[in-house]
């Protein structure tokens, strides 16, 4: 699908009474799209690692919108699938149903051979990466299909499209959640209502861009608000009929 960013808008009662998830929203793009779905007018259910972080963030938030936001913190490098009933139960409590679902958490890992990569890092990343996403999509699908018009993000990357030497663990990951991805797609077509697509953010101005390419000038890469354009349009009624695709949030 040929895909021009200058042609989507979104209007600003887009998202008003959805129900949307976010997981890594303690920092960077997650952090950037609770605070960006919430002025649109979204419910927010935010998970991540750090509960400091993400009680900063609810204050934040509430402190500008009116919206229900709940924060769930959880370390998904240690969570068992246990932990994400609970998360379901939890949920259930608050919200009758969830609208969308942007499965952003992630870490680099570490970027040298193949050869030499430690396995209990490759471990890492992959439960991060790619377990997380799984679990997460996996359990919270009953209040999904009880959204008229159900939207889940999956977190891509340019190193998950085409491999890069030195990239391991997190390139596969993504690789992986491509896949993951395309399946689903296919899978909830024609029997929900619900929508799947990958965004690969590009280069952003976050942390773990710095620690991927610690010369660059961070200058140069624009801030997470500066693209959420996308993440606004894929998560509206707007894109009713986008599904399976694996888009860029930046211009080439």
């Amino acid at each position: 699908m040929n895909f021009n960013l200058n042609e989507i808008s979104t209007s600003i009662e887009s998202l008003n009474n959805k129900t949307i998830v976010i997981s890594g929203a303690s920092s960077g793009i997650g952090r950037q799209a609770a605070k960006s779905f919430s002025e649109f007018g979204a419910n927010l259910v935010l998970m991540g690692k750090d509960q400091h972080k993400l009680e900063s963030l609810f204050d934040e938030i509430k402190a500008e919108y009116s919206k229900e936001v709940i924060i769930h913190p959880l370390d998904f490098e240690i969570a068992q699938e246990s932990d994400y009933e609970v998360i379901l139960q939890a949920i259930k409590s608050e919200f009758p149903k969830i609208d969308g679902l942007l499965n952003n958490a992630g870490i680099l890992g570490e970027k040298k051979p193949l050869e030499q990569f430690n396995y209990s890092t490759w471990s890492r990343v992959l439960k991060i990466n790619l377990d997380s996403s799984f679990l997460l999509t996996k359990h919270l699908m009953p209040l999904m299909r009880e959204s008229k018009n159900g939207s889940i993000i999956f977190t891509s990357s340019g190193v998950g499209r085409v491999g890069k030497a030195y990239w391991g663990a997190y390139s596969i990951s993504k690789f992986a959640t491509e896949g993951m991805m395309q399946i689903l797609s296919e899978e909830l077509e024609n029997t929900s209502n619900i929508r799947v697509n990958c965004i690969n953010p590009g280069p952003v101005r976050t942390e773990m861009r710095e620690s991927a390419y610690p010369a660059e000038d961070p200058e140069k890469n624009p801030l997470p608000a500066e693209i959420m354009k996308l993440y606004l349009y894929l998560m509206s009624d707007d894109s009713l009929g986008v599904n399976g695709q694996s888009i860029d949030a930046q211009e080439r």
